[in-house]
């Protein structure tokens, strides 16, 4: 069974300064402490949680609330990558994860009832939902939250730099010569709002006309079907659009079978390009060329921040992730 002292031995540091970063005394530096808890990992130490909760008071236990509107969001690859990144952080520092639900056990509580029922000692909330009284609720309480793909003065937050790489989309379109570009949005949500702003500013900047029946809502939690759905739209416009930009990679999905399946090609007729960058999108025919969100990335600055403020920090933070994008088959040069 590996000690204390066996990561005492291996670090050269003492015992008692090994003691103090599981249990997570103040005193430590953050260099001394990384390299504890690296020695601890190689080593393959588990420290005993009931004697840690005693002595720090936490429950070293952080939830994660997931809103699912359609039941099957949790299955995106979007959200695996964010919460993959989250799990390394989270579990690297001591902490174990939770879902947190309305549902335990058979009986409706709230989310914030839950999260006492359960001593969580933060949250991590992914697609905040503002219309949720539950969730405003756990906002509102002194449960440390920390949100991705939202905006907050009271609680930290992280996305991706969805303005930005709605504009790299729109850029790449029009250096290949498209100049009617359509966008397929991603409804009333935060990141589908700044991807549709990002569009609008594109087409400002390169002084291209947005034709009203060239900017068509996909479905808010993103779905091949409503991207297919979309695109049918967009072919019966009075204009056909010769390039289409869609916020989700899924939309963009959809948007390729509606093209094929009116007899046209991608890219021959209409050229797409994504966001997101899932894996699956580069075994298509043809691949789709997409905007790259680094999930992992995210995941990890979460984890940062939701421990940050657990452990006493009092700053509220906000960080954007770069996105890139990944150039494939799915666009042509007019």
């Amino acid at each position: 069974m590996i000690t204390i002292y066996d990561i005492a031995k291996l670090t050269g540091f003492s015992p008692t300064t090994v003691s103090k970063v599981f249990n997570d005394y103040a005193d430590v530096s953050p260099k001394t402490r990384r390299k504890i808890l690296e020695a601890a990992e190689q080593l393959g130490y588990l420290p005993n949680a009931h004697a840690r909760s005693l002595t720090t008071k936490r429950s070293w236990t952080i939830g994660v609330l997931f809103n699912e509107p359609s039941g099957a969001g949790i299955l995106h690859p979007y959200f695996a990558g964010v919460i993959e990144g989250f799990k390394k952080v989270s579990t690297s520092r001591g902490y174990d994860l939770m879902f947190i639900s309305k549902d335990i056990g058979g009986k409706k509580s709230s989310y914030l009832e839950h999260c006492k029922i359960r001593g969580v000692d933060g949250v991590v909330v992914i697609l905040p939902d503002f219309t949720d009284p539950y969730f405003l609720e756990l906002l509102e309480s002194s449960i440390p939250c920390v949100l991705l793909d939202q905006e907050s003065v009271t609680k930290s937050t992280v996305c991706s730099d969805n303005m930005a790489g709605s504009i790299m989309a729109v850029e790449h379109l029009y250096s290949l010569g498209h100049r009617l570009i359509a966008h397929i949005g991603g409804g009333n949500t935060f990141a589908g709002k700044k991807r549709l702003q990002g569009y609008l500013h594109a087409m400002e900047e390169l002084r291209l006309s947005v034709n009203p029946e060239h900017v068509v809502q996909g479905s808010y939690d993103y779905t091949v079907e409503s991207g297919r759905l979309a695109m049918e739209e967009l072919l019966q416009a009075s204009e056909r659009p010769t390039a289409v930009f869609a916020a989700g990679d899924n939309l963009a999905v959809g948007a390729m079978m509606a093209v094929k399946s009116h007899g046209l090609s991608v890219p021959g007729d209409i050229s797409i390009i994504g966001f997101d960058d899932i894996e699956m999108v580069k075994f298509l025919t043809p691949s789709l060329t997409t905007i790259r969100q680094d999930t992992y990335a995210l995941g990890n600055k979460a984890a940062d921040m939701l421990i940050y403020t657990i452990e006493g920090g009092d700053e509220v933070q906000s960080d954007m992730i770069p996105v890139q994008l990944v150039i494939r088959e799915s666009c042509r040069s007019l």
